[in-house]
């Protein structure tokens, strides 16, 4: 598959939000007391990583 110049710059731009996200999430979940949310944000940053990953799988 051949990118143009446009949809790379849009998929290295979607990585990167989900990088952010991620440590975010991850950063946020270290910081709760209550378990439940605590999840929530791990599960949250699980799936960012996910969707990066899937995102990177276009740049190979």
């Amino acid at each position: 598959m051949n990118l143009n110049q446009m949809e790379l710059q849009n998929l290295r731009h979607l990585i990167g939000s989900h990088e952010t996200a991620e440590k975010k999430l991850n950063f946020y979940a270290e910081q709760c007391n209550d378990p439940q949310i605590k999840q929530m944000f791990q599960q949250s940053a699980k799936s960012a990583s996910q969707t990066r990953q899937k995102l990177l799988s276009f740049l190979s």
